[in-house]
């Protein structure tokens, strides 16, 4: 890939008639009608022009990308913990948004936990947002929390431009932000339906977990057990109905229990407004596998069977999962217990906010599914959960969001290598293809050096 000043002068370019501040020229350019011959002229960081490729268009930068390289839309993860402030070396935000840039992501949403204050007032919004303000390398935005006694501060967080609002429906792992009672989850549910807000759900139920055996011990299968797939499917049953006696629109996150796919499928069918994300390590990773003591790989859910990853994979084509993204929630590695490798005592968390990509175009391209599915349901998908307008596709009066991706190109994963705070990923040694060789935001390349990403809100993005 060449970068290339024009020194051109002004002349009409299809419907515009001044140069534009970048061009892109490739054969492969993935814009909404699929993979194209394309040039993509931008301006004031807004996509203003597709052209098919030959059509010269002029700008004060051109990009002429190579032969092997795709353009496409940046990709959008609704699903991140980046923990600051209050456990900021759990993560961070400029930690975080380094490696999402790195992994061809240029939009978060960043969780309301993990954080010190809560995202569950307008009061620590701001704090969040005036902690974030000059750390970001691609553009953030913000859920609210939903916890007991919070209900009259969701219209305000609301008021402030979140994008909607998590709840648990067992303990969170934090004590600072408490579960919700299924009775609670649908009282705050009316309350969102009245403002068209969106709550999305940690989806197990804590009875079932807690009549489940102890996680306790070095032994992957005994954790397992600890947190069985009835618990994800009486808890989803219960998001099912509240969100079919509200009205109000609701969505599961991380689902790992393929068990749950009917009663989704069938609750869909009835109009109940519902969406679901699974994550790559889902999709990607086998409960098999998994070594005694490798605490790299405890998340909640956990990582399940082989057959169930396939029936994942199968409710991703079907249509009945909506989109991938990360839940990226890291830990110091002191936290993941690595001396010991004891499933009870280690934080459940996978980092991979920098890996997605490459982790699911790995497997996607084995079973025959295009790049561009994997892009909508990374992309696409997510900004459309999120409501965000301007983001998520390569289409005129988008943002000029866009990553730079070699889809034959390969590497290894070297976990010191990543922009990630804490060294640590199960996915350490895996050989992974596709490559995100460059990120730009709105136009202008991430250097991971100045940042330039911004604060967005909702219904402003």
């Amino acid at each position: 890939m060449t970068s290339d000043p024009s020194t051109a002068p002004e002349q009409a370019t299809g419907s515009e008639s001044a140069p534009f501040d970048l061009v892109f020229r490739g054969r492969n350019i993935m814009t909404t009608a699929g993979l194209a011959p394309r040039e993509v002229g931008v301006r004031d960081g807004v996509i203003v022009a597709i052209e098919p490729l030959g059509n010269n268009l002029h700008g004060a930068q051109v990009i002429e990308l190579a032969d092997d390289e795709t353009l496409l839309p940046g990709l959008v993860d609704t699903h991140v913990h980046v923990n600051e402030p209050g456990r900021t070396e759990w993560e961070g935000f400029a930690s975080a948004t380094r490696a999402a840039a790195a992994g061809g992501v240029t939009t978060i949403i960043d969780m309301p936990l993990n954080s010190i204050p809560a995202t569950v007032n307008a009061e620590a919004l701001l704090t969040k947002r005036a902690v974030a303000q000059d750390q970001a390398f691609i553009d953030v935005g913000f859920w609210g929390g939903a916890i007991p006694g919070n209900t009259n501060d969701l219209r305000g967080l609301h008021d402030e431009g979140v994008f909607g609002f998590k709840c648990f429906l067992l303990h969170s792992g934090v004590d600072e932000f408490p579960h919700l009672e299924a009775d609670e989850m649908e009282k705050d549910m009316a309350e969102l339906k009245t403002f068209d807000s969106l709550m999305i759900v940690h989806a197990e139920d804590s009875r079932s977990i807690d009549r489940a055996p102890s996680a306790e011990g070095d032994q992957y299968g005994r954790f397992l057990a600890s947190r069985p797939r009835g618990a994800e499917n009486v808890a989803i049953a219960e998001v099912i109905e509240r969100a079919r006696w509200t009205g109000a629109r609701a969505h599961i996150l991380h689902l790992s229990s393929s068990d749950a796919l009917p009663m989704i499928a069938s609750a869909k069918r009835d109009g109940v407004k519902l969406t679901v994300e699974t994550c790559p390590h889902y999709l990607t990773l086998l409960s098999e596998e998994i070594p005694n003591g490798a605490t790299a790989f405890k998340c909640c859910p956990p990582i399940r069977e082989a057959a169930n990853r396939e029936l994942l994979w199968k409710g991703l084509e079907d249509g009945i999962i909506d989109c991938i993204v990360s839940d990226h929630s890291p830990s110091t590695l002191d936290l993941k217990d690595l001396e010991n490798g004891d499933f009870g005592v280690a934080w459940g968390g996978v980092s991979s906010l920098q890996l997605g990509l490459s982790l699911i175009w790995t497997e996607a391209r084995q079973r025959g599914i295009p790049l561009e599915t994997v892009v909508s349901w990374m992309s696409k998908r997510p900004a459309e959960l999120a409501r965000l307008t301007r983001k998520g596709q390569l289409a005129l009066g988008f943002d000029a969001d866009f990553a730079v991706f070699a889809a034959d190109d390969s590497y290894v994963v070297n976990v010191h290598k990543l922009h990630h705070k804490n060294p640590i990923s199960p996915y350490q040694g895996k050989p992974l293809a596709g490559v995100v060789r460059r990120t730009y935001l709105r136009g202008t390349e991430v250097d991971g050096v100045t940042p330039t990403g911004k604060l967005i809100r909702r219904g402003m993005a």
